[in-house]
């Protein structure tokens, strides 16, 4: 049997003796949550030391018809998106097709000439000085990423590049129009063939409202006393482009507890805290934010690996704690669900230990 074959058998084995467990605290925990919260739906991952221990879905996918959320119930998951364009930029680095210092102009043609010092490793790491959105950004408008990222050329920095970080989604859209123009191909299609696919992780796609995408779950607001539909942008946003199911991600996890997809040596690097000009350190890597557990608190000695994701109707968390060897994945259809609490009371009831360092944890804002 072949490394591949191994790897998808296992975990599809693992999937099956997760899916079988019993209702235990943490269902009693997410549903209350749920009805205090006001939340439709809510599906949920847990890997523990590269197994997947528990996989569920709660609630209501779709209100208006009655369809229960499972596992494997799709979810836009916004910023949690960030971490395959990452990947994507570091396959392309393995390859030897880009490398990390690398100018956006050597890829991008009639950039300004205050773009001419941002690197790839500006853009991964949200210190390019590009503003947040690029100006031309239409969530109700098709159009080229090019053609957005080019309404963004007049504009000043912020900040010379390396000086500072602020969060940029058109930094993750030069990227993607980075890893188009290298491997020529579109950005959506290389991830799929080079991460998705071989992980069978065959719900995750880019966002579409037209597609029809099985057991895909709607987005609602609370809204005083009562769920609404939210908005269905029909655009896609690389920097929050994709939708996905907790099971997948949890494929997604234990390939990263390989050498399957990245190198260990690349994994380093994008989990290493991004150096500014100054010499000081800031916790984002590449295309994940570096913390102390919990999350915006002061250091506790608990690292943790995460990131966020919102979407109109639709909140994601990734959350992972490398030294106890625990992953908690959560996907929600409600636009102000607190995943960082949930993922981390979860979290602690796996590995009690985290209660030493937590306080009832504050939620850090979501990137969009």
């Amino acid at each position: 049997m072949n490394r591949k074959r191994h790897f998808l058998l296992s975990f599809t084995l693992i999937v099956v003796a997760a899916v079988a467990v019993r209702a235990d605290e943490i269902d009693d925990y997410v549903k209350s949550q749920m009805q205090k919260l006001h939340i439709p739906a809510v599906s949920v991952a847990v890997i523990k030391d590269g197994s997947l221990i528990k996989a569920e879905g709660y609630g209501l996918a779709n209100i208006e018809h009655g369809i229960p959320a499972r596992s494997d119930t799709v979810f836009k998951i916004g910023s949690v998106s960030k971490q395959f364009l990452a990947t994507g930029i570091m396959l392309l680095v393995q390859d030897g097709s880009v490398a990390l210092g690398d100018e956006v102009s050597k890829y991008l043609t009639g950039t300004p000439g205050t773009w001419q010092t941002i690197t790839l490793r500006h853009l991964l790491t949200h210190t390019s000085g590009l503003v947040r959105e690029a100006p031309g950004f239409d969530p109700y408008k098709l159009q080229p990423d090019i053609d957005v990222i080019k309404t963004a050329y007049p504009l000043p920095l912020q900040f010379k590049p390396g000086e500072k970080w602020t969060y940029s989604n058109l930094g993750y859209f030069v990227l993607a129009e980075i890893i188009h123009k290298v491997s020529g191909k579109p950005w959506a299609d290389f991830l799929t063939e080079r991460v998705f696919a071989p992980l069978r992780m065959t719900a995750t796609r880019v966002t579409s409202v037209a597609d029809i995408v099985p057991d895909r779950a709607d987005g609602y607001a609370w809204k005083v006393d009562k769920f609404e539909n939210t908005e269905n942008w029909p655009t896609v946003r690389p920097s929050g482009a994709f939708l996905s199911t907790a099971l997948d991600l949890a494929k997604w996890e234990a390939a990263l507890l390989t050498d399957h997809v990245l190198k260990g040596s690349t994994k380093t690097e994008m989990w290493t805290p991004v150096i500014l000009n100054d010499g000081r350190k800031h916790r984002y890597g590449f295309g994940w934010q570096l913390d102390d557990f919990p999350a915006g608190s002061a250091s506790s000695g608990v690292p943790m690996i995460r990131h966020g994701g919102s979407m109109p109707g639709f909140r994601a968390g990734y959350f992972r704690w490398p030294s106890h060897g625990l992953t908690v994945v959560v996907l929600t259809n409600l636009e102000s669900a607190p995943v960082e609490g949930l993922g981390a009371r979860i979290g602690i009831r796996y590995v009690p230990e985290l209660k030493q360092a937590s306080h009832p944890p504050r939620a850090a804002p979501d990137p969009k």
